[in-house]
């Protein structure tokens, strides 16, 4: 990065900015210093004479302040902007207006151990060593005064490593995405959206022409204070950038923290439509995949093709399809973006699983719905199902009916690459899930699978859904594993998570419904191992029923190897944030992994616990009811600065 543009300066006041706008960094008309907590006990005469040694420096987005291992030889003093210190390649903290960066280094005489990077354009101020240490000698107390400040921040900084800040996005860059324009009804929606969760502020070009007269190119020092003090004024600043690659659309990308890419969906994406534009080119200049979403508009909710054409061009973290109509689809965007989206996590475990259906039944009854939905094996199969719109009636009928075929699809093979005919296995997750691709569903889904070419567990985000739940529920030797063209080796996902929650708070922030089962341990362990017959009494016992008696009550092959996926497991109770809700449904103690045929019990005691659990929780304000929404104010209060 370049070297940041230095002058040692006195602050001069910024034109004329409107009633909101304040003087350059003389906030409430004190030294720009009174606001750094560690010179809080400083005289006016000593702030004086500090300030009249500062360095004036403004720093671009992304460039670097500060490395790691470099000598301190200056203090900075954040007077507006946002700023990232990483240890090691981790973030550990973020510093914000009126706070001191590298002071810790620069007084103990030593190296710089972070890196410090802006998270947006910035101001700081420079102080060097050898105008402190005159300032020292003038003024002696000034170190005296900073002491205890400093050894407390020291203590937060070193405690802070063992808990990696969440931070938000508070500032959100609005781009048309491909060809077309940004809608005027999706941008009022969306402002809508917002301002029912807090204060919002909504900034285009004609408002900076309005407050900044002249400015064209957006540079000047005071406009970006000024952009930045309405951050700390509001919940969220929304950025409504130009439709072309403007200087003020520039800014607007790099002010934000996150940038929505909303282009209107078009069967016809593939032909060229939806190819990135100027804006969005810069925006992937400026910010990471992580930072990125990109919402695709339909003017009704329909069926849903094509959406990977859209996703070949724009590396992205998620995205939404939203019908422009309908402002719960609004509101659902503002809830990833602000770390309150809600999700549904089903976890592996045979026919245990269709315990599921109860438990989603008594949650959807009890008006919870999700924002985000995903699991392991038999769990992730039924997540899809619910993804997809089934009623939980539905797929308790369409359970029953694939337990009535449970021979058909246990249809044994050459055991060459596994026990079962896959090819009948697969038919059947064809004709339940069809054509369906998961980046095509109106609500986002995950499943997970066990990577045997990297031994690493692979949340499947993409592709057609039939594959992913085949590839999660792929019990090795049971099933043969399923390959894809990346040269991923894929079986089922509880062999390395059983219940994937570390993987759903990987894609959002916010509240979530974890679904676990008690398992007790293999059924008849008082086995006599002598009895268990060679070959040949097993090919005897084919051909002579009576024999058959006088085998042993063992578990069979699949019921020891589903078991087995389920051995190595951490504690749920260890992962469950304190805003989730950990539903354990009881079990009946003589019920198996493989006990398919008692999937209406299993059901029915789910949904008995849960809508008792839930009535329960409803009284007490639990986070998964989700918080109550304000009313929309009135779109002027958006432009209000």
């Amino acid at each position: 990065m370049p070297q940041a543009a230095q002058k040692k300066t006195k602050f001069r006041n910024p034109p004329h900015q409107g009633g909101s706008a304040e003087s350059n960094v003389r906030i409430h008309g004190g030294s720009p210093l009174s606001l750094v907590e560690a010179f809080f006990d400083l005289t006016p005469e000593q702030l004086a004479a500090l300030e009249q040694r500062l360095i004036t420096v403004p720093v671009c987005r992304g460039e670097t302040l500060i490395r790691a291992g470099d000598e301190a030889d200056a203090l900075y003093l954040v007077v507006s902007g946002r700023f990232a210190i990483d240890v090691d390649g981790h973030r550990v903290a973020e510093v914000r207006s009126g706070s001191p960066i590298g002071e810790i280094a620069f007084f103990a005489n030593g190296r710089r151990t972070a890196t410090v990077t802006a998270l947006r354009d910035s101001i700081v101020l420079k102080l060097l060593r050898a105008d402190f240490a005159k300032l020292s000698d003038e003024y002696p107390t000034v170190l005296k005064s900073i002491t205890v400040t400093l050894a407390r921040r020291l203590t937060e900084t070193l405690s802070s490593r063992e808990r990696p800040p969440i931070s938000r996005a508070r500032t959100l860059a609005v781009v048309g995405a491909g060809r077309e324009p940004l809608p005027q009804e999706f941008r009022a929606r969306l402002t809508r959206a917002f301002s029912r969760t807090g204060e919002i502020l909504a900034i285009d070009a004609n408002m900076l022409a309005e407050i900044f007269p002249g400015e064209t190119e957006y540079e000047f020092e005071a406009v970006t204070r000024w952009l930045n003090q309405q951050e700390s004024r509001h919940d969220y600043v929304l950025y409504f950038p130009d439709a072309e690659l403007t200087p003020f659309s520039r800014k607007a990308i790099r002010q934000a923290d996150h940038v929505l890419l909303v282009g209107r969906y078009n069967a016809q994406v593939e032909n060229g439509n939806g190819k990135p534009n100027p804006l969005e080119n810069f925006a992937f200049e400026v910010h990471p995949p992580s930072a990125r979403t990109l919402v695709l508009l339909h003017d009704a909710r329909a069926r849903i093709r094509g959406t990977s054409h859209w996703l070949k061009s724009r590396p992205v973290n998620l995205h939404h399809h939203v019908a422009t109509g309908d402002d719960a689809d609004y509101d659902r965007i503002v809830r990833f973006i602000g770390g309150n989206a809600t999700g549904f996590v089903a976890c592996g475990g045979g026919a245990l699983c269709t315990a599921h259906i109860g438990a989603y039944k008594a949650l959807l009854n009890a008006g919870i719905k999700f924002d985000l939905m995903g699991g392991t094996s038999g769990g992730g199969a039924l997540a899809a199902a619910f993804v997809m719109g089934t009623s939980p009636d539905d797929v308790s009928k369409r359970t029953a009916e694939l337990v009535r075929m449970a021979r058909k699809l246990r249809r044994l093979t050459w055991p060459r690459y596994s026990l079962l005919d896959h090819t009948v296995i697969d038919q059947t997750l064809q004709a339940l899930y069809g054509r369906v691709e998961i980046e095509d569903l109106w609500t986002g889904y995950f499943t997970v699978a066990t990577c045997l070419a990297s031994n690493s567990l692979c949340v499947l985000t993409k592709g057609p859904l039939w594959k992913a739940v085949r590839a999660s529920s792929s019990v090795p030797g049971l099933l043969p594993p399923v390959y894809d063209r990346e040269g991923h080796v894929l079986v089922d996902g509880a062999l390395l998570d059983n219940v994937p929650i570390k993987s759903m708070r990987a894609l959002k922030t916010g509240p979530n419904v974890v679904v676990n089962f008690g398992i007790e341990s293999v059924k008849n362990n008082n086995i006599d191992y002598a009895a268990l017959p060679s070959r040949g009494q097993m090919l005897l016992s084919l051909v002579n029923p009576f024999t058959r008696r006088r085998l042993p009550n063992a578990p069979g092959i699949a019921t020891v190897l589903l078991r087995s996926l389920m051995v190595r497991r951490e504690r749920v109770i260890d992962t469950v944030g304190p805003d989730d809700l950990l539903i354990v449904p009881p079990l009946p103690r003589d019920v198996g992994v493989m006990d398919w045929n008692r999937h209406a019990e299993l059901s029915t005691m789910a949904y008995d616990y849960t809508a008792k659990l839930l009535d329960g929780l409803r009284a007490s304000g639990h986070p998964i009811f989700g918080p109550k929404a304000q009313e929309d104010p009135p779109l002027s209060t958006h432009r209000a600065a």
